[in-house]
């Protein structure tokens, strides 16, 4: 599990209006909730912020965000960015409890080179790239590991075939297909741009080739 640290301050002041203060200043208007707590409204800094989310995998990194001195465990819920300018325009955090599962999409990692793709010429194709789990807070792995090796040409893994760590639940559905690997294209023989064979030449036999 990946925990980084981010600086947030708490604000009074709602709306749109103070919402658009906030980012000409410099600043991301956030909010964070949790089980058992009030919606509090927070504001971070946009480049600090936006410098960290492209070096994490932001929906299984666990933020401890510094919310004017006190510290809080919390994940990513939702961002919000401008349609067209794509800078961050909001962002939702969810406050972690102890002992309290919560659901996130875990990156998937494919491990070796499959059977069929090193003997038979086939191609693995990756059809998950992520898994939707649910996990103690605690326990937020930061990938999971899929063995393809043995996978030959026309086999395919489905979820419901994973073995993953204790503790951890997959809630996408276990008919899923995670991966499977392809037959190998047959070769295709080349044809003139216009589809047609090329005529065969006739020309006229003069007199003296007849003789």
């Amino acid at each position: 599990m990946s925990t980084v640290s981010l600086n947030a301050s708490s604000r009074a002041e709602t709306g749109k209006g103070a919402a658009r203060k906030i980012r000409q200043g410099g600043g991301i208007p956030a909010v964070i909730y949790g089980h058992g707590r009030e919606p509090q409204s927070l504001s971070t800094i946009s480049r600090e912020t936006e410098r960290l989310l492209k070096s994490i995998a932001t929906s299984a990194t666990v933020i401890e965000l510094n919310i004017d001195g006190k510290v809080v465990r919390t994940l990513i819920r939702e961002i919000q960015r401008h349609p067209f300018k794509r800078h961050i325009m909001h962002i939702d955090f969810q406050e972690l409890v102890a002992g309290e599962t919560i659901s996130v999409y875990c990156p998937i990692s494919y491990i070796g080179i499959p059977d069929g793709v090193r003997h038979e010429g086939g191609m693995l194709d990756q059809i998950l790239h992520q898994l939707h789990i649910e996990v103690d807070p605690s326990n937020i792995p930061n990938h999971i590991d899929i063995d393809v090796t043995s996978l030959k040409v026309g086999k395919s893994i489905h979820v419901g075939e994973l073995t993953l760590p204790a503790g951890i639940k997959v809630l996408d559905d276990a008919e899923t297909t995670v991966c499977l690997v392809q037959a190998p294209k047959a070769a295709v023989e080349p044809v003139p741009a216009d589809g047609a064979a090329e005529p065969e030449v006739i020309r006229k036999v003069k007199a003296d080739d007849e003789k």
